[in-house]
């Protein structure tokens, strides 16, 4: 059985920004109300032209430019939205067309929201593993605004639009696996504290419920997830939550103790992308040069159904 590790990444967010200054002219908030409580500054809309297929084809395409590949070297796509407003084709079967893969993939749509993204990779890492994938494309893509009520100040300050991509491929034999085990679950009975509900959808939330949840008791399970990896927390040079709040992320990333990590804050300028939020942010990290390559990254995401996932990966 071999292991799997992560080749390349790719982002892409949509031209248009939305600042908290042009929301203070739209609901009741200031931009001082909305950095002291999410610390978002801006975020980015996708128009009617960018439905959640185009954000995610545009991040694929990047992914597999940087990984040298073409379409055709692909035989699993995944794509984790929970923003897919038809029910078929899937995101994963349009993307697959957009990129004109000729070669007949696996298409899978997978919705665990905000955790979405790291669930896909486990699920792209546990086919490899099993042999019944070589090469896998692994999406995050939300189009989070087309499901916010504009007039709700709680929520309509957090939500963006952006996907981010990842090119996974088995390792060689000789080769450590790149992808740590996977530590996943749930917290069915207060799954309503996120939701995406009704005819058309609506993004609604119990912040508080879920800012205790997360502060409180993700830390243990995070530090769980670099046990099973052999990673001790100190050793991490990142660290990559879902991007939800600020004052989520900053909390829960001390309380982990990865004390030598780059902590990604991309929801400063491009707020909560759902699934988007862990892949975009990371792709960003590495253009950037902040994490070496090869170096331990801890992604982990949390959020709708009040599900998590998470595992350590090394940086391509």
């Amino acid at each position: 059985m071999t292991g799997s590790r992560v080749v390349a990444l790719g982002h892409y967010q949509p031209a248009k920004v939305l600042t908290n200054e042009d929301l203070a002219a739209m609901v009741d908030t200031t931009d001082e109300w909305i950095r002291s409580r999410v610390g978002i500054r801006t975020r980015h809309i996708a128009g009617p032209e960018e439905p959640v297929d185009e954000l995610a084809f545009q991040a694929a395409g990047k992914a597999l430019a940087g990984a040298g590949l073409t379409p055709d070297d692909i035989d699993l796509v995944l794509v984790a939205t929970s923003t897919a407003i038809d029910r078929s084709p899937n995101m994963a079967a349009r993307v697959a067309a957009k990129l004109g893969m000729g070669a007949g993939p696996a298409v899978m749509d997978i919705n665990v929201v905000c955790s979405g993204f790291t669930h896909a990779l486990a699920t792209a890492d546990h086919a490899i593993r099993a042999g019944s994938a070589t090469r896998a494309l692994v999406i995050g893509a939300d189009k989070m605004t087309e499901i916010t009520d504009w007039s709700d100040r709680t929520t309509c300050v957090l939500t963006g639009d952006g996907a981010g991509a990842a090119v996974v491929e088995a390792c060689a034999e000789h080769e450590e696996p790149g992808i740590g085990p996977v530590l996943w679950g749930s917290v069915p009975e207060m799954g309503n504290a996120v939701r995406i509900e009704g005819s058309p959808p609506v993004f609604a939330q119990e912040g508080q419920s879920v800012y205790r949840w997360t502060t409180s008791q993700l830390p243990p399970l995070a530090r769980k997830v670099c046990e099973k990896a052999g990673v001790l927390p100190e050793e991490l040079a990142a660290v990559v939550l879902h991007q939800a709040n600020l004052r989520i992320i900053e909390p829960l990333a001390a309380k982990i103790g990865a004390v030598n990590a780059v902590v990604a804050r991309d929801v400063v300028d491009s707020g909560n992308t759902s699934a988007g939020s862990i892949p975009m942010a990371l792709s960003k990290l590495v253009q950037r040069g902040e994490i070496p390559s090869g170096a331990p990254v801890l992604l982990f995401g949390f959020g709708g159904n009040l599900s998590y996932a998470g595992q350590v990966i090394r940086c391509p």
